[in-house]
Protein backbone atom coordinates (compact mmCIF):
# COMPACT_ATOMS: atom_id res chain seq x y z
CA UNK A 1 0.00 0.00 0.00
CA UNK A 2 1.69 3.65 -1.48
CA UNK A 3 1.13 6.57 0.88
CA UNK A 4 2.82 10.33 0.43
CA UNK A 5 3.40 12.18 3.34
CA UNK A 6 3.37 16.12 4.04
CA UNK A 7 2.98 18.97 6.53
CA UNK A 8 4.57 19.13 9.82
CA UNK A 9 2.52 19.58 12.70
CA UNK A 10 2.36 17.91 15.98
CA UNK A 11 -1.29 15.95 15.30
CA UNK A 12 -1.76 13.59 12.26
CA UNK A 13 -4.58 13.37 9.90
CA UNK A 14 -4.87 10.33 7.36
CA UNK A 15 -6.59 10.89 3.75
CA UNK A 16 -8.63 8.14 2.90
CA UNK A 17 -9.31 9.51 -1.04
CA UNK A 18 -12.27 7.95 -3.18
CA UNK A 19 -12.50 6.07 -5.94
CA UNK A 20 -10.87 7.25 -8.91
CA UNK A 21 -9.22 5.72 -12.71
CA UNK A 22 -5.78 6.47 -11.40
CA UNK A 23 -3.81 6.23 -8.41
CA UNK A 24 -3.78 8.96 -5.77
CA UNK A 25 0.17 8.65 -6.00
CA UNK A 26 -0.33 10.42 -9.81
CA UNK A 27 -1.67 13.64 -8.10
CA UNK A 28 0.32 13.63 -4.73
CA UNK A 29 1.59 17.09 -5.53
CA UNK A 30 -1.86 18.69 -6.45
CA UNK A 31 -3.42 16.93 -3.33
CA UNK A 32 -1.10 18.34 -1.14
CA UNK A 33 -1.31 21.61 -2.55
CA UNK A 34 -4.90 21.78 -2.37
CA UNK A 35 -4.40 20.53 1.89
CA UNK A 36 -1.56 22.82 2.45
CA UNK A 37 -4.09 25.25 4.47
CA UNK A 38 -3.61 22.06 7.25
CA UNK A 39 -0.12 21.49 6.82
CA UNK A 40 0.90 23.90 9.84
CA UNK A 41 -1.55 21.89 12.45
CA UNK A 42 -0.78 18.31 11.10
CA UNK A 43 1.27 15.91 9.35
CA UNK A 44 -0.80 14.47 6.67
CA UNK A 45 -0.52 11.14 5.18
CA UNK A 46 -2.53 9.98 2.39
CA UNK A 47 -3.19 6.16 1.35
CA UNK A 48 -3.78 4.53 -1.85
CA UNK A 49 -5.48 1.44 -1.77
CA UNK A 50 -3.41 -2.10 -1.71
CA UNK A 51 -1.18 -2.55 -4.93
CA UNK A 52 -2.34 -6.47 -5.34
CA UNK A 53 -5.84 -6.12 -4.88
CA UNK A 54 -7.89 -9.40 -4.74
CA UNK A 55 -10.80 -9.95 -7.21
CA UNK A 56 -13.49 -9.48 -4.60
CA UNK A 57 -11.88 -6.67 -1.91
CA UNK A 58 -14.92 -6.52 0.35
CA UNK A 59 -14.92 -3.06 2.09
CA UNK A 60 -13.90 -4.68 5.86
CA UNK A 61 -10.72 -5.65 4.51
CA UNK A 62 -10.13 -2.36 2.85
CA UNK A 63 -10.58 -1.60 6.38
CA UNK A 64 -8.68 -4.11 8.05
CA UNK A 65 -5.59 -3.17 5.82
CA UNK A 66 -6.10 0.58 6.46
CA UNK A 67 -5.76 -0.42 10.10
CA UNK A 68 -2.90 -2.24 9.56
CA UNK A 69 -1.20 0.67 7.57
CA UNK A 70 -1.90 2.43 10.41
CA UNK A 71 -0.10 0.70 12.78
CA UNK A 72 2.79 -0.09 10.49
CA UNK A 73 3.83 3.69 10.57
CA UNK A 74 3.64 4.17 14.42
CA UNK A 75 0.54 5.82 14.42
CA UNK A 76 -2.40 5.73 16.87
CA UNK A 77 -5.36 8.45 17.51
CA UNK A 78 -5.60 9.62 14.18
CA UNK A 79 -8.03 11.87 12.52
CA UNK A 80 -9.21 10.73 9.30
CA UNK A 81 -11.09 12.67 6.54
CA UNK A 82 -12.74 9.86 3.87
CA UNK A 83 -13.76 10.87 0.73
CA UNK A 84 -16.83 8.77 -1.20
CA UNK A 85 -15.55 5.28 -1.11
CA UNK A 86 -12.74 6.65 1.29
CA UNK A 87 -15.73 7.96 3.53
CA UNK A 88 -16.98 4.45 3.75
CA UNK A 89 -14.02 2.46 4.40
CA UNK A 90 -13.34 5.24 7.23
CA UNK A 91 -16.61 4.69 8.95
CA UNK A 92 -15.85 0.97 8.40
CA UNK A 93 -12.68 1.71 10.37
CA UNK A 94 -14.27 3.85 13.06
CA UNK A 95 -16.72 1.23 13.78
CA UNK A 96 -14.45 -1.98 14.13
CA UNK A 97 -10.91 -0.17 15.25
CA UNK A 98 -12.38 2.42 17.46
CA UNK A 99 -8.96 2.45 19.62
CA UNK A 100 -7.61 4.20 16.62
CA UNK A 101 -9.59 7.24 15.44
CA UNK A 102 -9.50 10.66 17.42
CA UNK A 103 -12.20 12.74 15.05
CA UNK A 104 -13.69 11.47 11.94
CA UNK A 105 -14.48 13.64 8.98
CA UNK A 106 -16.60 12.01 6.17
CA UNK A 107 -16.74 13.99 2.70
CA UNK A 108 -19.84 13.26 0.12
CA UNK A 109 -20.02 9.44 1.09
CA UNK A 110 -22.63 6.70 2.14
CA UNK A 111 -23.31 4.54 4.82
CA UNK A 112 -25.56 2.35 2.52
CA UNK A 113 -25.47 2.28 -1.19
CA UNK A 114 -28.58 1.49 -3.08
CA UNK A 115 -29.68 0.74 -6.38
CA UNK A 116 -30.16 3.98 -8.05
CA UNK A 117 -26.62 5.14 -6.42
CA UNK A 118 -24.98 2.27 -7.81
CA UNK A 119 -26.13 2.94 -11.38
CA UNK A 120 -23.36 5.90 -12.18
CA UNK A 121 -21.28 3.19 -10.72
CA UNK A 122 -22.04 0.35 -13.00
CA UNK A 123 -21.86 2.21 -16.13
CA UNK A 124 -18.39 3.19 -14.91
CA UNK A 125 -17.96 -0.14 -14.56
CA UNK A 126 -18.41 -1.52 -17.90
CA UNK A 127 -16.95 1.76 -19.41
CA UNK A 128 -13.71 -0.20 -17.93
CA UNK A 129 -14.24 -3.71 -19.05
CA UNK A 130 -14.23 -2.55 -22.18
CA UNK A 131 -11.07 -0.46 -22.02
CA UNK A 132 -12.90 2.81 -23.22
CA UNK A 133 -10.22 4.84 -21.22
CA UNK A 134 -11.53 7.93 -22.96
CA UNK A 135 -15.21 7.91 -22.33
CA UNK A 136 -14.59 6.34 -18.80
CA UNK A 137 -12.83 9.63 -17.10
CA UNK A 138 -15.33 12.06 -19.50
CA UNK A 139 -18.65 10.27 -17.98
CA UNK A 140 -16.42 10.71 -14.15
CA UNK A 141 -15.58 13.90 -14.23
CA UNK A 142 -18.75 14.75 -15.52
CA UNK A 143 -20.81 12.78 -12.50
CA UNK A 144 -18.32 14.41 -9.70
CA UNK A 145 -17.90 17.69 -10.65
CA UNK A 146 -20.23 20.42 -11.77
CA UNK A 147 -21.03 21.34 -15.65
CA UNK A 148 -18.81 24.23 -15.95
CA UNK A 149 -16.01 22.39 -13.81
CA UNK A 150 -16.34 19.76 -15.85
CA UNK A 151 -16.50 21.93 -19.13
CA UNK A 152 -13.12 23.52 -17.74
CA UNK A 153 -11.48 20.16 -17.31
CA UNK A 154 -12.38 18.44 -20.29
CA UNK A 155 -8.87 18.58 -22.30
CA UNK A 156 -7.46 17.48 -18.94
CA UNK A 157 -9.39 14.56 -18.30
CA UNK A 158 -8.81 13.35 -22.09
CA UNK A 159 -5.01 14.08 -21.25
CA UNK A 160 -5.20 12.36 -18.43
CA UNK A 161 -6.76 9.21 -19.89
CA UNK A 162 -3.82 8.59 -22.38
CA UNK A 163 -1.99 7.55 -19.52
CA UNK A 164 -4.39 5.39 -17.76
CA UNK A 165 -3.41 1.26 -17.86
CA UNK A 166 -5.04 -1.69 -18.77
CA UNK A 167 -3.77 -2.83 -14.90
CA UNK A 168 -5.58 0.93 -13.98
CA UNK A 169 -8.97 -0.67 -15.47
CA UNK A 170 -8.90 -3.45 -13.21
CA UNK A 171 -8.03 -2.27 -10.38
CA UNK A 172 -10.89 0.44 -11.07
CA UNK A 173 -13.58 -1.86 -11.42
CA UNK A 174 -12.55 -4.04 -8.38
CA UNK A 175 -12.43 -0.72 -6.37
CA UNK A 176 -16.17 -0.01 -7.97
CA UNK A 177 -17.74 -3.18 -7.66
CA UNK A 178 -16.77 -2.86 -3.66
CA UNK A 179 -19.57 -0.49 -3.32
CA UNK A 180 -22.44 -3.04 -4.44
CA UNK A 181 -24.27 -4.20 -1.12
CA UNK A 182 -22.34 -1.79 1.13
CA UNK A 183 -24.37 -1.01 4.38
CA UNK A 184 -23.18 -0.56 8.19
CA UNK A 185 -26.56 1.92 8.49
CA UNK A 186 -27.05 -0.32 11.60
CA UNK A 187 -23.65 0.29 13.03
CA UNK A 188 -23.48 3.94 12.53
CA UNK A 189 -23.90 4.33 16.45
CA UNK A 190 -21.15 2.26 17.43
CA UNK A 191 -18.46 4.68 16.36
CA UNK A 192 -17.21 6.24 19.41
CA UNK A 193 -15.47 9.62 18.14
CA UNK A 194 -16.85 13.39 17.17
CA UNK A 195 -17.77 12.90 13.25
CA UNK A 196 -18.47 16.16 10.71
CA UNK A 197 -20.54 15.00 7.74
CA UNK A 198 -20.55 17.06 4.77
CA UNK A 199 -22.63 16.29 1.65
CA UNK A 200 -23.88 18.38 -1.46
CA UNK A 201 -27.45 18.93 -2.39
CA UNK A 202 -26.18 18.76 -5.92
CA UNK A 203 -24.58 15.30 -4.93
CA UNK A 204 -25.30 13.33 -9.17
CA UNK A 205 -23.83 10.05 -7.68
CA UNK A 206 -25.06 9.41 -4.07
CA UNK A 207 -27.34 12.09 -3.91
CA UNK A 208 -27.82 14.14 -1.03
CA UNK A 209 -29.68 11.66 0.72
CA UNK A 210 -26.54 9.47 1.30
CA UNK A 211 -25.46 12.34 3.47
CA UNK A 212 -28.50 13.11 5.31
CA UNK A 213 -29.40 9.22 5.89
CA UNK A 214 -26.34 9.56 7.93
CA UNK A 215 -27.37 12.61 9.87
CA UNK A 216 -30.73 11.35 10.48
CA UNK A 217 -28.86 8.07 12.47
CA UNK A 218 -26.25 10.50 14.79
CA UNK A 219 -27.85 13.84 15.00
CA UNK A 220 -29.16 13.58 18.57
CA UNK A 221 -25.26 13.25 19.26
CA UNK A 222 -23.75 16.30 21.00
CA UNK A 223 -20.52 15.88 19.03
CA UNK A 224 -21.93 15.41 15.33
CA UNK A 225 -22.03 18.24 12.72
CA UNK A 226 -23.36 17.88 9.23
CA UNK A 227 -23.03 20.71 6.79
CA UNK A 228 -24.53 20.80 3.31
CA UNK A 229 -23.00 22.52 -0.09
CA UNK A 230 -25.31 23.95 -2.98
CA UNK A 231 -23.56 24.01 -6.07
CA UNK A 232 -20.41 22.03 -6.00
CA UNK A 233 -21.33 18.59 -6.94
CA UNK A 234 -20.35 15.32 -5.76
CA UNK A 235 -16.48 16.49 -5.50
CA UNK A 236 -17.13 19.12 -3.21
CA UNK A 237 -13.89 18.10 -1.65
CA UNK A 238 -12.11 19.24 -4.66
CA UNK A 239 -14.21 22.67 -5.58
CA UNK A 240 -15.76 24.59 -2.62
CA UNK A 241 -13.35 26.98 -1.83
CA UNK A 242 -13.99 26.58 2.32
CA UNK A 243 -13.73 22.87 2.07
CA UNK A 244 -10.64 22.69 3.81
CA UNK A 245 -10.91 25.46 6.13
CA UNK A 246 -13.99 23.85 7.27
CA UNK A 247 -12.38 20.32 8.12
CA UNK A 248 -9.42 22.22 10.05
CA UNK A 249 -11.52 23.99 12.03
CA UNK A 250 -13.27 20.56 13.09
CA UNK A 251 -10.40 18.93 13.41
CA UNK A 252 -8.44 22.10 15.82
CA UNK A 253 -11.74 22.67 18.20
CA UNK A 254 -12.30 20.92 21.51
CA UNK A 255 -14.69 18.02 21.13
CA UNK A 256 -18.22 19.26 22.05
CA UNK A 257 -19.00 16.22 24.36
Amino acid sequence: MDFFRFGHGKETLVILPGLSVQSVMVFADAVAEAYQRLANDFTIYVFDYRKEMPIAYPMHEMAQDTAGAIRALGLNRVCVFGASLGGMIAMRLAIEQPELIHKLVLGSTSACIEGAQYQAVETWIQMAKSGNKADLYLAFGEAIYPRDVFEQSRELLLEAAKCVTDEDLDRFVILAESMKGFDITKDLGKIACPILAIGSKDDQILGADATLRIAERLNRRRDFSLYMYDGYGHASYDTAPDYKDRILRFLIQEANV
